[in-house]
């Protein structure tokens, strides 16, 4: 199984992604189903002339024997039949027990505060870098004149911040669902329906929405309330850009 990642440029997971949950099995019956006649009769090994088996008469108190229908209502499913009731979906042989729960299969949901921690790794990482580059393109803000603020420079930096931290966010969740801080943190980012790792598209979407307003406005508040939303989501533990990009964070360790 492959493990590269997926072209530049694709926007999509590949295929064979190691982390995309397998497809449920379908329907393939009970494993005590013995060989049938393709009539539909059963058959009977033991006696060749009486291929199927005893017959019982009515009223031999055979527990299997169909009863009648309840009066004004309809006979109860048999096994598999779909029982809606039933407290994990209906089919207590069939489906499974997960069937329809989107977490099936994939690693526990990571701790919040874990989260929080790669997070900060990550800020401070990116921090370094955006902190070097408006140096070096002279909209550093060090040596800013209160009395003459000078907003072309802080607009400047805020752009270059926005970009560095949405393009880092992107394209290293893109790659392998995880950022430098969730790598040393054992998290990853996957996809809530299968599992996956998520497309570009998406992590633009969740980088976005994570960025866009921390940097251009609300700073720590809005980085504090976004991924501090997964201390109180249930039942996936969601930050907000978790929202709306429909992912979730697990834990890989």
């Amino acid at each position: 199984m492959s493990t590269e990642p997926p072209p530049p440029g694709s926007g999509q997971p590949p295929e064979d992604d190691p982390f995309r949950k397998p497809p449920p099995s379908q329907g393939g019956g009970s494993p005590y189903d013995g060989p049938q006649d393709p009539y539909g009769t059963p058959q009977n090994p033991q006696d060749p002339q009486n291929p199927q088996g005893p017959q019982n008469p009515p009223g031999s108190g055979n527990p299997y024997d169909s009863a009648p229908p309840p009066p004004g209502g309809t006979p109860p499913p048999p096994y598999g039949g779909g029982g809606g009731d039933h407290p994990y979906g209906g089919d207590p042989y069939g489906g499974g027990p997960y069937e329809g729960d989107p977490l099936a299969g994939m690693p526990p949901l990571a701790d919040s505060g874990k989260r929080v921690l790669a997070r900060i790794i990550d800020i401070i990482l990116v921090s370094i870098v955006v902190g070097l580059l408006s140096w070096a393109f002279g909209i550093a803000e060090y040596q800013t004149n209160p009395d003459k603020i000078q907003y072309g420079r802080q607009f400047g930096q805020s752009v270059l911040a926005a970009v560095l931290y949405i393009g880092y966010d992107t394209f290293m969740t893109a790659r392998t669902g995880q950022t430098l801080g969730k790598r040393l943190l054992k998290l990853r980012v996957a996809n809530l329906n299968d599992g996956a790792t998520p497309s570009v598209q998406t992590n633009l979407v969740r980088a976005a929405v994570l960025w866009l307003p921390a940097v251009f406005c609300c700073a720590c508040i809005w980085t504090a309330i976004c991924g501090g939303w997964s201390f109180f989501d249930k039942p996936y533990k969601q930050g907000l850009h978790d929202k709306a990009a429909k992912t979730v964070v697990v834990s890989t360790g």
